[in-house]
C-alpha cells in the first residue's frame, strides 16, 4: 500500500479484502452494522429524552432494548406513540429490515453455494474399512452387486467411488440399476484417480481394499497403471501394505504394472481371461454358468479355511469329511494353492483347505465316518479323452478373437480345422501370423454377415462340431446382440430342420439379452462383462482367490470338466454324491457337482447346473447327466 493513499482507500482496501473471504465474512460485517444501528438509537433515545406520550423517559439499557426490538421486528413501531417517537422508530425498523433483507440473501446464496460444493463431489471421505473403487465403467454395477451381497454380515459397510463423472449422474446411475443395498452405504466422489491431490478426497489410506476399473478409452492401461502408482508412490501413503485388484487390457503392459503395483496390487488381464473362459466353454457347454456361480455371492463361494483336525490326514479322506461343502483344493504354508491334488497327499496343520460353501461359517466337518458308498454303481475304467481332432466354427471377431483360438489350440486334437466368418475384414497377414503360432489347428478366413442366413447355409453351420459367436464391439452393444440372437435363431433352425446337435456358445453385452436368447437353447452364454465383475468383487475381499483362478482358467494342471456321469456311475440307479466323489477319486479327480440335462434350458434351475450338492442326498442320474469335475484333461 502506498504512504500516499488515504484513510478512505486503506479502509475500502480492507474491507473488499474482508469481503471476498466469503459468506462469514459478510455476515460479521452486518452483525457489525447491526450492533452501530442499534447503539446510534439507543444514544439517540437516551440522550434525547424522546419516549412515547404517557410514559416516562427511558435509560440507557430500556433505550438499547427498544432500538433492538424496532430493528428487528418490525410489527414493534405499531405500537408507537407521539409522532416524534414513530419516526425515530421508524428509522430504525428500516435499518433493520435492510440488514435483515441482506443477511437472508447471503444465508440464501451462501447455501446455495454450499449445496453446489456437496453437489461436485469434493468434500473428504471420513470412512474407514471401506472397499473404494477408482474409475467409472459398465462394470461397476455388477461389482457393487456383489459386494453389496458380500457386505450383509458386516457391521456399517461402505462403498466409496472416485471418478471422473459428477456425483449427482453417478448416484441416478447407482439408484436406477440397484434397487436395494441392504445395510451399505455408497458414497460418490468427483476426481480424477490419476491425480494424487483428488486420491486424498477418498482417503485410501484408510480402505481395506481398491478396485482399480478400466477406462474405456484408448491406451487405458495407462491410466490404471497410473492409477495404481498414485497410490503406491503418495508421498502421504500408510506404513502398512495396500490390498488394490486392478485390471489390464494388453498382457504386454503387465510387468510395467507389476513393477509400479509390486506385491500390493493384484492385475487381472480381462480379455485374456474372458478369451480362456470362451475358449474352455466352447467345448464344454454350462462351464461359464459354473464360473458365473462360483464368482457370485449369491448362493455357494470358495473360501479358504484352517482345519486342525486334518492335520496328517490325506486329501482323498479332506474330500469327505464335508456333507454340506465341496473342497477343491489347500493352500500351504507358503502360499502355494493346490487344485486336486493327489489324493494321497498329506495335509499338515499349517494348510489351509479351499472348499465351496454357503458362507465361511458353514464348512463344518460332518463327523461322518460311513458315507453308503454303492461299490457296486461306480464305473472304474470307464475314460474318454477330452482331446481328438475337431472341426470348430467362430462367427464374428473382436479384439479377444486371436487369444481365445490360441488356447483354443491347448485343448483341441492334431488336425483340427477352425473356420471364421465375420464381417470385419481379418488380413491374410493376420491369419498367417495366427496359423504361424498353432500347433494343432488349421485356420481359414472368410468375410460374410453372421446374421445372414444363405452365408450359414453356405458354410453349413451344423458340419462343425463346435461353434462360438463373438460379439462386434465397434458398433452398439444392442445392435451386436440382436446380430448375435438372429444368428443364433438361425443356426438352431438348420440345427433342428438337419436333425443334428450342435454345441454353441455365444458372447453376449448385455445379460437381459441373455434371457432373451433363451429361445435359441444355445448351450452356453458368456457375458464377459459380468464375469469379470464377479471376479474383481471376489478378489478384493479375498485376495489368495487370484491364485485359485489363476490354476483355474490355466490349460495346465487342473481345470473343471463336465464329463458324462455313464464314466463313474450307472445311470438310472439311486445314490449318494457321496458314491459319485468315491469314483472320481479312484480317477485321482475331484467331484464337485452336477449337471442334469433335462433343465439344461430351465434358468429357474439354473440350467440343470447343481455345484456342491449335499452329499448324503439321494439322486438319480440319467443318460446324458454330467459330473462336475477338476482333473487335468
Amino acid at each position: 500500500m502506498s504512504v500516499n493513499s488515504t484513510f478512505s482507500q486503506r479502509f475500502r482496501y480492507f474491507f473488499d479484502n474482508t469481503l471476498s473471504r466469503g459468506t462469514i465474512s459478510i455476515i460479521s460485517w452486518l452483525a457489525v452494522l447491526s450492533f452501530i444501528l442499534v447503539l446510534l438509537f439507543a444514544l439517540i433515545y437516551s440522550l434525547s429524552g424522546l419516549h412515547m406520550e404517557g410514559e416516562g423517559e427511558m435509560g440507557f439499557f430500556e433505550a438499547l432494548w427498544q432500538s433492538l426490538m424496532r430493528s428487528v421486528d418490525p410489527g414493534t413501531v405499531a405500537g408507537d406513540s407521539g409522532w416524534t417517537f414513530r419516526l425515530v422508530g421508524l428509522l430504525v425498523t428500516i435499518g433493520g429490515i435492510f440488514i435483515l433483507s441482506t443477511l437472508i440473501g447471503v444465508l440464501s446464496s451462501g447455501l446455495d453455494d454450499k449445496l453446489q460444493e456437496l453437489r461436485k463431489g469434493r468434500s473428504l471421505v471420513m470412512e474407514s474399512g471401506f472397499t473404494l473403487i477408482l474409475g467409472w465403467s459398465p462394470k461397476i454395477i455388477h461389482i457393487i452387486e456383489q459386494l453389496i451381497i458380500a457386505n450383509e454380515n458386516q457391521k456399517k459397510p461402505r462403498i466409496v467411488i472416485l471418478a471422473e463423472k459428477d456425483k449427482v449422474e453417478m448416484e441416478d446411475e447407482i439408484r436406477d440399476n440397484i434397487h436395494t443395498r441392504k445395510n451399505t452405504k455408497i458414497i460418490c466422489r468427483t476426481g480424477n484417480p490419476l491425480n494424487i491431490v483428488d486420491l486424498q478426497i477418498v482417503n485410501p489410506n484408510e480402505a481395506k481394499s481398491i478396485i482399480v476399473l478400466s477406462p474405456a478409452i484408448e491406451n487405458s492401461d495407462t491410466h490404471v497403471i497410473k492409477s495404481v502408482l498414485a497410490i503406491t508412490h503418495n508421498p502421504k501413503r500408510k506404513t502398512g501394505k495396500y490390498h488394490i485388484v486392478a485390471e489390464i487390457k494388453d498382457k504386454v503392459n503387465l510387468e510395467a504394472a507389476q513393477l509400479v503395483g509390486k506385491d500390493e496390487a493384484l492385475f487381472v488381464i480381462t480379455p485374456d481371461l474372458t478369451a480362456r473362459i470362451t475358449a474352455q466353454t466352447s467345448r464344454q457347454a454350462g462351464l461359464s454358468i459354473i464360473y458365473m456361480q462360483l464368482l457370485c455371492y449369491e448362493g455357494d463361494e470358495m473360501y479358504f479355511k484352517q482345519e486342525p483336525i486334518l492335520n496328517g490326514k490325506t486329501y482323498k479322506q479332506a474330500i469327505f469329511a464335508y456333507d454340506t461343502s465341496a473342497v477343491l483344493g489347500f493352500m500351504n504354508k507358503d502360499g502355494m494353492v493346490k487344485i486336486n491334488p493327489p489324493m494321497s497327499t498329506v495335509l499338515t496343520s499349517n494348510d489351509k483347505i479351499l472348499a465351496i460353501s454357503e458362507d465361511d461359517d458353514t464348512i463344518i466337518l460332518s463327523g461322518l465316518e460311513d458315507f453308503k458308498i454303492k461299490n457296486e454303481v461306480i464305473v472304474e475304467n470307464r475314460h474318454q479323452s477330452s482331446i481328438y481332432k475337431e472341426k470348430n466354427l467362430v462367427l464374428g471377431w473382436n479384439q479377444k478373437g486371436r487369444t481365445i483360438i490360441k488356447e483354443l489350440d491347448k485343448y483341441v486334437g492334431p488336425g483340427s480345422e477352425l473356420h471364421i466368418v465375420s464381417e470385419m475384414a481379418v488380413e491374410d497377414k493376420k491369419i498367417f501370423d495366427l496359423q504361424s503360432v498353432l500347433i494343432n489347428q488349421n485356420v481359414t478366413f472368410e468375410s460374410g454377415n453372421i446374421a445372414d442366413s444363405s452365408t450359414l447355409s453356405r458354410i453349413d453351420v451344423t458340419s462343425f462340431d463346435n461353434i462360438i459367436i463373438l460379439s462386434y464391439n465397434h458398433i452398439d452393444p444392442q445392435e451386436a446382440d440382436a446380430k448375435t440372437l438372429i444368428s443364433l435363431l438361425h443356426i438352431r433352425n438348420f440345427a433342428e430342420k438337419n436333425n443334428k446337435k450342435v454345441n454353441i456358445v455365444s458372447e453376449m453385452f448385455d445379460q437381459n439379452n441373455r434371457e432373451l436368447a433363451a429361445v435359441t437353447k444355445a448351450d452356453d452364454f458368456i457375458i464377459s462383462d459380468n464375469l469379470i465383475s464377479r471376479m474383481l468383487a471376489q478378489l478384493s475381499e479375498t485376495r489368495d482367490l487370484k491364485k485359485v483362478f489363476d490354476d483355474l482358467f490355466d490349460a495346465d494342471g487342473s481345470e473343471i470338466y463336465l464329463k458324462n456321469v455313464e464314466e463313474y456311475v450307472n445311470t438310472g440307479v439311486s445314490v449318494s454324491f457321496y458314491t459319485v466323489l468315491e469314483s472320481a477319486s479312484i480317477k485321482n479327480e475331484t467331484a464337485i457337482g452336477y449337471r442334469q440335462v433335462k433343465y439344461a434350458h430351465d434358468v429357474d434351475k439354473n440350467y440343470g447346473i447343481f455345484i456342491n450338492p449335499v452329499k448324503s442326498e439321494l439322486i438319480t442320474f440319467e443318460e446324458g447327466d454330467k459330473v462336475i469335475v477338476l482333473a487335468e484333461d
